[in-house]
């Protein structure tokens, strides 16, 4: 019997983060019926970030058909930034000026979240704050970034447009400009997920795996979730965080599912030593972005298409990769780059580079987490945020940023 979300291969190749320390969650099989306040379907990092959120005040079950992280998280290259993929005006255009800048600052705030629950549970994934650098291109050009650097600074949002002559003397690159941000952060994102898990489950929270939800059933009181384990789970509220496996019969508007590429570099990589401290990324299509690790690598990724299956090709991850190499050696000719791994991973994104999170129509007491955009991570932040508020009987004042 077909599961109730669809099923991609989601990476191909050998992720760096597949070989971090401390990746250990416990993990149960599913032998008996149970009944739960809240059961969320995916233990990726949208759904630790979300059995966190509630698992303090509500019984909570995590069920996935993978073992947990190994899905599209262990693919992420981890850029924790607030910046959307639409720049600020150009979202404006699409949603309104209003709404582009709430979408902006709650971006903003969710890193500074992150940051803070990093602290307070004690959690070791290479957490370390980062400033940005976005670099003209094809798609906006200097007097785009111009314009896009003070529309930010207008609300309160540190950037600045960095002339050529100053990228070029500070940064030793050729373009026509950049915008230098404040307040984005990098990670392990695998080490940050089980790290979540694991205090979640400290707080009696019971993660299944691996169980196949087959069937959604729900009614006025709540949601019975119907499994290949042979027994169900009974709960008061369902989450989807399925990542790129979207809930069948939830509608996805004017989003997609495309493949992209990364790979890191040796450790101790020579590299500029602003570098350590900044995450680079290009206004064009297709992009290169790059940072440093902890351990001295360079993780470099981009080179997006709009295939859902392209990254499955392992001959085109060679291809990619020469591509990737190419492209960062013309930015920084200085820098002595030797893939250590590569990988390729499914991505979905959608006109506006937001998110969708909210409840399902047609199904009372389930809600769906779909991270569209290149703030995976911080958007999972946002979701447990927002559904977590649903859950407890609050409002939060920007859920209608993130309903299709």
């Amino acid at each position: 019997m077909a599961g109730v979300t669809t099923k991609r291969d989601l990476r191909t190749g050998r992720s760096l983060w597949a070989d971090s320390p401390g990746l250990g969650v416990r993990t149960r099989p599913l032998t008996q019926a149970i009944a739960v306040d809240v059961a969320i379907v995916g233990a990726g990092i949208s759904g630790a970030f979300m059995v966190h959120e509630l698992a303090r005040d509500h019984s909570v079950a995590v069920l996935d058909r993978r073992p947990p992280l190994m899905g599209s998280t262990i693919a992420s290259t981890a850029l924790l930034q607030w910046e959307i993929d639409l720049p600020l005006n150009a979202l404006a255009e699409r949603i309104g000026t209003a709404k582009a800048r709430r979408a902006y600052l709650r971006s903003r705030a969710a890193v500074e979240a992150l940051e803070r629950i990093v602290s307070d549970e004690g959690i070791r994934c290479g957490l370390k704050p980062k400033r940005t650098l976005y670099l003209a291109g094809d798609d906006y050009g200097r007097r785009a970034l111009e314009a896009e650097a003070e529309a930010r600074a207008a609300i309160g949002l540190e950037s600045r447009f960095v002339p050529p002559a100053e990228l070029r003397d500070r940064f030793d690159m050729a373009r026509t400009g950049a915008i230098l941000s404040e307040g984005s952060a990098s990670g392990d994102p695998a080490r940050l997920a089980a790290g979540l898990l694991r205090r979640a489950g400290e707080n009696g929270a019971r993660i299944h795996s691996p169980v196949e939800v087959l069937e959604v059933v729900g009614d006025p009181e709540g949601v019975t979730l119907l499994t290949d384990a042979g027994h169900a789970v009974r709960a008061r509220t369902v989450v989807f965080c399925c990542g790129y496996e979207f809930p069948k019969g939830v509608p996805t508007p004017g989003a997609k599912v495309i493949s992209t590429w990364a790979m890191a570099s040796r450790p101790r990589t020579r590299c500029p030593a602003w570098l350590r401290d900044t995450l680079v990324w290009e206004a064009s299509d297709p992009y290169l972005y790059f940072r440093m690790g902890r351990d001295g690598r360079l993780i470099v990724g981009g080179e997006d298409e709009p295939s859902a299956t392209a990254h499955q090709d392992k001959a085109k991850l060679k291809r990619k990769c020469e591509t990737i190499t190419r492209k960062l050696r013309r930015l920084l000719p200085d820098v002595d780059f030797e893939v250590d791994y590569a990988w390729a991973g499914a991505f979905g994104e959608s006109q506006t580079g937001l998110p969708q999170i909210g409840p399902v129509e047609g199904l009372e007491h389930v809600h769906a987490v779909m991270g569209f955009g290149g703030n995976g991570i911080t958007y999972s932040v946002i979701a447990s945020e927002v559904v977590g508020r649903a859950v407890r009987g609050e409002a939060d004042p920007d859920a209608d940023l993130y309903r299709p």
